[in-house]
């Protein structure tokens, strides 16, 4: 049976959770992703532990944070005065909002916290500085 090597393009259902076993998020009720091994445009970890499975396998893998999305980075949480935000935005904690950079580059931000007069965002990725555990099925070699 045909393994997956660097080059190819797969399709993969994952599940990723957190130490305590509580998922953030898995693609088993969705499409499976695809992406080709060796681009690095995900988790170059991740990609590389599909390396060697063939269709229908399974594999449990853990990726350090530094491996995943890196560090929280404290110097990307930022408190803004409310009236930055668009008059019909409410901000609510959770809440993923994207915004625009003065060169026009548009990222997306996480709400951490709202008061009447300001807005706390975190700009990191929302597992950023947390390890993670992923279970991997390749669905197919393309």
């Amino acid at each position: 049976m045909a393994q997956a090597k660097n080059g190819d393009t797969v399709k993969v259902h994952y599940t990723v959770k957190f130490d305590d076993g509580t998922v953030f998020e898995t693609t088993i009720d969705h499409d499976p992703i695809e992406f080709t091994i060796g681009e690095s445009r995900g988790i170059p970890v991740f990609e590389q532990a599909v390396v060697g499975m063939s269709p229908g396998d399974w594999k449990t893998t853990k990726i350090a944070a530094d491996e995943a999305h890196g560090p929280h980075r404290e110097e990307m949480v930022l408190e803004v005065h409310r009236n930055e935000f668009p008059a019909h935005l409410e901000p609510r904690v959770r809440q993923r909002i994207q915004v625009s950079q003065p060169n026009g580059d548009k990222f997306i931000v996480t709400v951490t916290h709202a008061s009447e007069s300001s807005v706390t965002i975190d700009a990191n990725h929302p597992v950023a500085g947390k390890d993670l555990t992923f279970d991997i099925q390749l669905i197919e070699i393309v």
